[in-house]
């Protein structure tokens, strides 16, 4: 297995996750199996319980795993499968030393970053991969310099040696301010970066230049020489046009998937990348608009809802179709729906937490069902259709979710009973692929073309059995359940051109060059619906 490592330097948000996911495409492409996995140097153990404000979406796995929304970007750009040996935290690894302390592994020596720390990590770097891996490819989260960050760097300069240094990789992304008063931009920051990075034991071989301006041949020399990085591996890496999907060929113009392949000794024949030319050619010139708005308590935060922007961006791929996608503080349409939703061609909600904006995403599901509107509800979003079906269709006054009102004379969303005994250990969300079996002639089941599915949750709440043939009687229909535990996964209303509410969250199964089945159908619905 041959292995590249991705730091960042200068500033944060440099879109080392972005790069890390162009380079894991570029490197599919060519025919290589590739598997990428994230460390995050925060003492969190995962990033489950962080707040969206801090952190944006909390990205869930197959096997359960609540990991760093990168892996998402790892997932959508390439077709290796994930799993929680893809994500560490220093909270992870600071976990796993003292347990084995406590053990007494360690034989009574003491306990060190070196090399009890390092080791830790350099074992999920050979974890990583597996025997079908050709490529693995790490990003470091965070700048270097950062204290909390060193433990990584040291185990990856000690992998290097161990593996052999001809096996690795080093890139690294930096910035390349622009000072506007200068008129130029300016290679010191990126200098220091990499000497900082260079006094760790860590020499890159590509050197990735974020910038806003074009660079000069004289600021690659500049940077080659300072940096001791060769020319041709100075990359520019600029803002892309339209879509974080022009990346991979942004990259491919600049040859790094030249170098990696010549670099780590490959044999990976050249590619002509058609199918992410085909991606960007359905977004740049779409033969269609349309307008979705995403009802939200996160609304303001870009990753709050990362992997449902995505998606919609893949279903307008898949419709031929530019998604404007209008984002709603919930708490602004309660008083007046038609106000925020009238011109709207689907309304969207979203999972989450917590009873905030709650009146208002109910509002936003009774305009869309009494309108006719597309309506497409995610995890909570599902629960807000239930509710506000139970109110204002079954005519169960005050019915709600125990999450939002403990004492709801009709507690339609609940915690069910073989959950409830977990809530003392804190396990009581659902995480991770479940099954669900389609009732036939839905709309789900012709979106999905099959009768059972397998899809990511990530909640504590579910439908309420206990009302479940109450509501099917009013009109609702139950379009999936987990055969399993008899959970209801979908529901739908037959008689409203598009409504479709599911437990799960679909958004973590889109590709931009194969979109989900349910976002590629909610588009078309809402297509055909246009105003």
């Amino acid at each position: 297995m041959k292995y590249i490592f991705v730091t960042g330097g200068v500033v944060s948000s440099l879109g080392k996750g972005l790069t890390s996911a162009a380079i894991g495409a570029l490197l599919e492409q060519r025919g290589l199996k590739v598997r990428l996995q994230k460390f995050d140097p925060y003492l969190n153990v995962d990033p489950g319980t962080m707040s969206p404000f801090q952190h944006g979406e909390v990205y869930v796995l197959n096997d359960g795993a609540e990991t760093d929304l990168d892996l998402g970007h790892y997932e959508r750009f390439t077709s290796g499968e994930l799993s929680r040996l893809n994500n560490l935290t220093s909270g992870q690894v600071y976990e796993t030393v003292l347990q084995k302390e406590r053990r007494g592994d360690y034989l009574g020596a003491t306990v060190q970053v070196i090399p009890h720390v390092t080791n830790v990590i350099k074992d999920r770097i050979y974890q990583g991969g597996d025997e079908n891996v050709d490529v693995l490819i790490t990003e470091l989260g965070g700048t270097i310099g950062d204290i909390e960050g060193l433990p990584f760097l040291e185990a990856m300069r000690q992998f290097a040696l161990e593996v052999g240094r001809a096996d690795v990789l080093f890139l690294h992304c930096t910035l390349l301010p622009y000072l506007k008063a200068a008129g130029e931009l300016k290679t010191k920051p990126s200098q220091q970066s990499v000497a900082k990075l260079r006094e760790i034991g860590i020499q890159p071989d590509i050197l990735v230049c974020r910038t806003e301006e074009p660079m000069t041949n004289e600021m690659r020399q500049k940077l080659s020489l300072f940096c001791n990085v060769p020319v041709k591996a100075v990359i520019e890496e600029m803002d892309v046009e339209t879509s974080i999907y022009e990346l991979p060929l942004a990259l491919k113009a600049e040859n790094v998937d030249d170098l990696i392949v010549d670099h780590l000794r490959l044999d990976a024949p050249d590619n002509d990348m058609q199918v992410w030319h085909d991606v960007v050619r359905h977004l740049k010139a779409p033969s269609h608009k349309v307008e979705i708005g995403v009802v939200g308590k996160y609304i303001e935060l870009q990753d709050a809802y990362k992997s449902v922007y995505e998606s919609m961006t893949h279903a307008g791929i898949a419709n031929d179709a530019a998604v404007r996608i209008i984002r709603l503080d919930a708490e602004e349409i309660e008083d007046n729906p038609e106000k925020h939703l009238a011109s709207l061609d689907g309304i969207l909600i979203p999972g989450g937490f917590g009873d905030r904006g709650t009146e208002g995403k109910i509002a936003a599901a009774r305009y869309a069902r009494e309108n006719g509107t597309p309506y497409f509800g995610l995890c909570l979003g599902m629960q807000i259709a239930v509710i506000e079906y139970a109110r204002n269709v079954a005519k169960l006054e005050g019915a709600n979710s125990t999450e939002f009102e403990a004492n709801t004379p009709h507690p339609v969303i609940d915690i069910m009973e073989d959950q409830k005994h977990l809530n003392s250990k804190g396990g009581n969300m659902r995480l991770g692929a479940c099954p669900c079996r389609l009732t036939e002639d839905s709309v789900s089941y012709h979106a999905y073309g099959k009768a059972e599915i397998h899809e990511r949750h990530r909640h504590r709440y579910e439908f309420n059995n206990a009302y479940r043939e109450q509501l099917e009687q009013s009109g609702l229909r139950i379009a999936g359940v987990n055969p399993e535990r008899d959970l209801v996964e979908i529901v739908e209303i037959s008689e409203h051109p598009w409504y479709v509410g599911v437990q799960f969250h679909p958004e973590f199964q889109s590709k931009p060059n194969a979109a989900h089945p349910l976002f590629a159908n909610f588009v078309a619905a809402a297509l055909k619906y246009k105003k």
